[in-house]
């Protein structure tokens, strides 16, 4: 009988594998952190002013600009107002040191003056409305947006003058209506300007050396003291000015009372500005830089250059008294007993001055000069 081999019996037990310990996860936290550090980077650097961008490229280029120089940032090391502002999406800072940045800024300055001369067109327009005092006289008020600001024009009516006739005395009525506008220009930064106008019938004391042009001047200056009695601060007034009948508001009838009138600009800052600088200093013609009050240009003030290739000009001299012979006799009489013009000499020639004798000496005759022998 053969043998039999036992049987053995293995028992394998299956186990899970070894837990990872989510390693995982951290690994997907890097990469969300990542992501979102790259979009964030994208994002600052879409909306960083180009002051800003500058800066940073200098900084990488040498990042011990700020502690050689000074500031805040690379950026405004160098200037004396500081970079950036208060967020990101405000447009100061070193955006003014860009021509697109100086862009922005006017524009935005127009808007918001435009934005504020609406608004105050609107105020007064509702306290027209409101007011009975100004409510009878909205025929008389005209109101629009010019190239220099708001135009607020008080005009004549053919029975109800704002003036008394031929003079500056106001009205009473005319006097309530700008002491009703004047707080309203108050609110607004802005300066005004006040013009004087009359209709083109002469004056009747034009004879005595007083026109429309002094009357409408006085006219202007008694609407800036109405205003100023009414609260109108001092320095927002920039400019008064009368203009006679030289800008008619109807232009096909001189004659019409509309054409009398005042009218009041409250200035946006462009025409503020342009009106500053050309009542500053003078400026050269050519464009050169200012000149100080009564100074001369050295290069006006020197006689004029001849243009290139022109002959030099020929410098005036004083006519050369005719000489005298040596031998005393006068020289030979011209027409009218004047002396006749003396030839003309070769370069070179010498000129025999007389001696001076006393009157009624006649010098004599002067003796031969003996012969130069003839040289060996």
């Amino acid at each position: 009988m053969s043998e039999q081999k036992p049987v053995i019996i293995k028992k394998i037990k299956k186990g899970h594998h070894g837990h990872h310990g989510g390693a995982w996860k951290l690994a997907y936290a890097d990469f969300v952190t990542a992501m979102m550090a790259f979009f964030l980077l994208m994002w600052l650097l879409g909306s960083t002013t180009s002051g800003d961008l500058q800066g940073i490229a200098e900084y990488f280029q040498n990042p011990y600009k700020v502690a050689m120089s000074g500031g805040s940032g690379a950026g405004d090391a160098v200037s004396v107002i500081k970079g950036g502002g208060e967020d990101l999406s405000r447009a100061v800072g070193q955006v003014k040191r860009t021509n697109d940045g100086k862009r922005q800024i006017i524009a935005k300055a127009r808007e918001d003056d435009s934005g504020r001369l609406r608004e105050l067109r609107d105020k007064i327009d509702r306290l027209i409305g409101a007011s009975p005092t100004l409510r009878n006289y909205r025929s008389q008020l005209k109101l629009d947006i010019t190239r220099e600001g708001l135009r607020i024009q008080i005009v004549d009516a053919a029975n109800r003058p704002m003036f008394e006739l031929a003079s500056a005395q106001m009205q009473p009525y005319a006097k309530e209506i700008l002491k009703e506008i004047a707080p309203l220009i108050n609110e607004l930064p802005n300066v005004i300007s006040v013009s004087g106008h009359t209709d083109a019938r002469p004056f009747q004391g034009g004879q005595r050396g007083y026109s429309n042009w002094e009357l409408s001047a006085d006219r202007a200056n008694a609407a800036r003291k109405e205003l100023v009695a009414a609260g109108l601060q001092e320095g927002k007034m920039l400019r008064v000015m009368g203009l006679a009948d030289s800008v008619p508001l109807v232009a096909d009838d001189p004659l019409a009372p509309t054409n009398r009138r005042i009218a009041i600009i409250v200035m946006n800052s462009e025409t503020e500005a342009y009106v500053r600088a050309n009542t500053g200093d003078a400026v050269d013609v050519d464009g050169s830089a200012p000149l100080a009050p009564g100074q001369l240009n050295p290069e006006r003030s020197a006689a004029p250059k001849p243009p290139a290739g022109a002959p030099a000009p020929s410098v005036p001299t004083a006519p050369a008294a005719p000489a005298a012979p040596a031998n005393g006799t006068l020289p030979p009489q011209g027409s009218a007993g004047k002396p006749a013009p003396a030839p003309a000499l070769a370069p070179g020639t010498p000129i025999t001055v007389p001696p001076v004798l006393p009157p009624g000496l006649v010098p004599s005759q002067p003796a031969p000069m003996p012969a130069r022998p003839a040289s060996p």
